[in-house]
């Protein structure tokens, strides 16, 4: 049986938006809750979120979903790469493969998710060490890394995110495109969060 689990990255300053943008009402509730509830529906375990200075308020925000686990980011101004570290090193034993969720994609489906998990389970052992989705041709998030890759995210720095790790191994990616681009869009001003309400009404 192959064993997925997800970290929850949510430990960014929001800069454009000037505040917690993963605590504002995205159509009842808190950005936050969609990678959320899409990890849980698909029995992601463990389900770790990475969060920084807005972690208790995400804790009590989040209080209706069980078995997450909190993990603190000290560092979190320092970048991306602090919190990949930290859910790298709580996840790594446990699981085959990690989908690495941002915490701003109030949009993103089911049909994103099991298309990954189902990429993931058919080709593990075909060379295939990272899945990624493209949205209307545009790389994008959440992305499944396996697990013989996670060493790499020990040598991360500053907000690059995963990029060095992803052009290090693009041989060994596969991708799955989806027609639909504001599934994959985040949420960086208060232009982009007032386009995706429209967009998923």
């Amino acid at each position: 049986m192959v064993k997925v689990g997800s970290i929850i990255l949510a430990a960014g300053l929001s800069k454009r938006m000037r505040k917690p943008k993963l605590l504002m009402d995205f159509h009842g509730e808190p950005v936050i809750s969609y990678p959320v509830r899409l990890a849980t529906k698909q029995y992601l375990y463990p389900i770790i979120l990475v969060a920084g200075q807005y972690i208790q308020q995400m804790k009590e925000r989040l209080s209706s979903y069980e078995n997450i686990t909190y993990i603190y980011n000290s560092q979190f101004e320092l970048g991306m790469s602090t919190s990949l570290k930290l859910g790298i090193q709580s996840i790594a034993k446990d699981v085959d493969g990690v989908l690495i969720f941002l915490g701003d994609q109030p949009c993103l489906t089911n049909e994103v998710i099991e298309s990954i998990l189902m990429e993931f389970k058919a080709n593990r052992g075909a060379g295939i060490k990272i899945v990624r989705p493209r949205y209307a041709g545009k790389e994008g998030h959440p992305i499944l890394f396996h697990k013989d890759l996670f060493h790499e995210f020990q040598l991360l720095e500053g907000d690059e995110g995963g990029k060095s790790i992803l052009k290090k191994y693009k041989d060994a990616i596969q991708y799955i495109d989806f027609s639909i681009d504001y599934w994959g869009r985040d949420i960086d001003t208060e232009e982009d969060y007032r386009n995706l309400l429209h967009q998923r009404k």
